[in-house]
């Protein structure tokens, strides 16, 4: 029951949330699971979908690049990695430096990757169409800049 209103609220209803970061966690929530329902379809979830992406983008990268470019916490992204590595669709070695590790896709990830590709094109397409161009543009735009912002914040 909010306190503002005193009023019982509906198990089906979005009530307000008081600030950017609970209305933002609740969308990555919602969103999340409708790109797992999908991925799911190829074994995979969006959290391996997107290092899987970004490894095949970038090539070879360490962990530092990895945490930073996705913005993930270094013990999620070990907790993420651990098992692809052991999967076999991502190789690890050592870098110049003894404490740095290196990560590359190996055939079987970018055999993944392109399995999983049509049912996360999917959840794109879903979610594309119901928001519709206009909508969808200005989500991209405001993601992009609210990410920039709590960066440099």
């Amino acid at each position: 029951m909010p306190p503002e209103t005193g009023k019982t609220v509906s198990g089906n209803v979005l009530f307000p949330l008081p600030c950017a970061c609970q209305n933002l966690r609740r969308l990555a929530r919602v969103v999340s699971r409708l790109y797992d329902e999908e991925l799911r379809k190829a074994g995979l979830e969006i959290t391996q979908f997107g290092l899987l992406t970004a490894l095949a983008k970038l090539g070879v990268a360490n962990q530092k690049t990895l945490s930073t470019g996705l913005a993930m916490d270094s013990t999620t992204l070990t907790r993420t990695l651990g098992p692809m590595c052991e999967a076999g669709w991502v190789r690890v070695r050592r870098g110049e430096d003894r404490r740095e590790r290196r990560f590359r896709l190996t055939p079987e990830g970018k055999r993944r990757l392109a399995l999983a590709r049509p049912h996360w094109e999917q959840a794109e397409r879903t979610l594309r169409r119901k928001l519709g161009d206009a909508s969808w543009n200005g989500m991209a735009d405001s993601v992009h800049r609210l990410t920039q912002a709590a960066i440099a914040g």
